[in-house]
């Protein structure tokens, strides 16, 4: 069983930035050749996909609409996973999750095997 949380939200004006975190814990084998994401999800809204990375962090992709601010990245050694957000907007505001899934599109969340409890994001105009 493959244990996610995540860690970094909070409130910032626009324009600022944060970081997420996304701790992975289980098998090691597990935590270190899944897909891992991240989606959001905003009040009365459908989750979104913001973004994902494949195994060893080579492969990324990243929703239309953060592309350019958000990057995200991985440390396999550390099973973490990161989610940098410059250029805040305040749509960005929304509860943020990571996933993790074996196989599957990447930017569905029906395919994810494995969520945290998510993160709040606010931010501010």
């Amino acid at each position: 069983q493959v244990q996610l949380v995540e860690s970094g939200g909070g409130l910032v004006q626009a324009g600022g930035s944060l970081r997420l975190s996304c701790a992975a814990s289980g098998p090691t084998v597990n935590t270190n050749t899944y897909i891992m994401a991240w989606f959001r999800q905003a009040p009365g809204k459908e989750r979104e996909f913001v973004a994902a990375i494949d195994w060893n962090g080579e492969i990324t992709e990243t929703a239309d609409s953060v592309r350019g601010r958000f990057t995200i990245a991985r440390d396999s050694a550390k099973n973490t996973m990161y989610l940098q957000m410059n250029g805040l907007k305040p749509e960005d505001t929304a509860v943020y999750y990571c996933a993790a899934q074996d196989v599957g599109t990447w930017s569905r969340a029906a395919d994810y095997l494995y969520w945290g409890q998510g993160t709040q994001v606010t931010v501010s105009s």
